[in-house]
């Protein structure tokens, strides 16, 4: 019985010891808050030090270079080094000084930079240059001859069809390549046929009369 106290001080003292690994429930909660707050910090860090690598380096030329391009123009070769992004209308405002296709929209909505391709009428804004070779091209400068206007100009003119004048081109072209297609339009056939140019002005009665006009001189020549 004398040796029962002896083995209770025992069980006492061993309580407050650490554990084998040395680890006190403090330090293992700091631990714990630390790991479970690395996976958040991580993706800052790294994307941090991708900045920090990106700031320090030059970037590169993107793309490729200009290459040789040939287009068709009013029946005159013009030939240009160009980038393959560049599109015909560029081409025509700043290589070849053909300004009369005007960039207004500059996304194929408005139509005041049409042109006939292959004869039909097009946004030369969402065509390529280099994707326009070896088609004949024809823009509003070639109407026009010998300082006499083109009788869908003249119509313009007559029927007060334009005002500002930023469209005037794009619906003169649209209206061309749509008598040629239809020489004895309806005015329904008209309001259908140049619907794709838009007049900000508002002129579009101006616009059916002159082609109208240019119809009956058509048929009357």
């Amino acid at each position: 019985m004398d040796d029962l106290p002896d083995k209770k001080d025992k069980k006492r003292k061993s309580k407050p010891s650490s554990s084998k690994s040395g680890m006190s429930r403090r330090t293992f909660l700091k631990i714990s808050g630390i790991s479970a707050a690395a996976p958040l910090a991580a993706p800052l860090v790294a994307a941090t030090s991708v900045l920090a690598v990106e700031t320090q380096q030059t970037p590169g030329v993107q793309g490729p270079g200009k290459v040789p391009v040939t287009l068709n123009i009013n029946g005159k070769n013009y030939n240009a080094q160009l980038e393959p992004r560049v599109t015909l209308l560029d081409a025509l405002r700043d290589q070849f000084d053909l300004t009369g296709a005007k960039r207004v929209c500059d996304r194929g909505a408005c139509g005041a930079c049409t042109v006939h391709l292959d004869g039909k009428a097009v946004y030369s804004c969402s065509v390529l240059a280099i994707d326009a070779q070896a088609h004949p091209i024809t823009t509003v400068e070639s109407l026009s001859q010998e300082g006499k206007l083109h009788p869908i100009q003249q119509a313009f003119v007559d029927n007060d069809a334009q005002q500002c004048g930023f469209c005037t081109p794009g619906f003169v072209m649209a209206c061309k390549a749509f008598l040629d297609h239809h020489p004895n339009p309806t005015l329904e056939q008209i309001k259908h046929g140049v619907s794709g140019n838009f007049c900000r002005c508002g002129t579009y009665v101006g616009i059916r009369a002159a082609l109208m006009q240019a119809a009956r001189t058509a048929k009357g020549a």
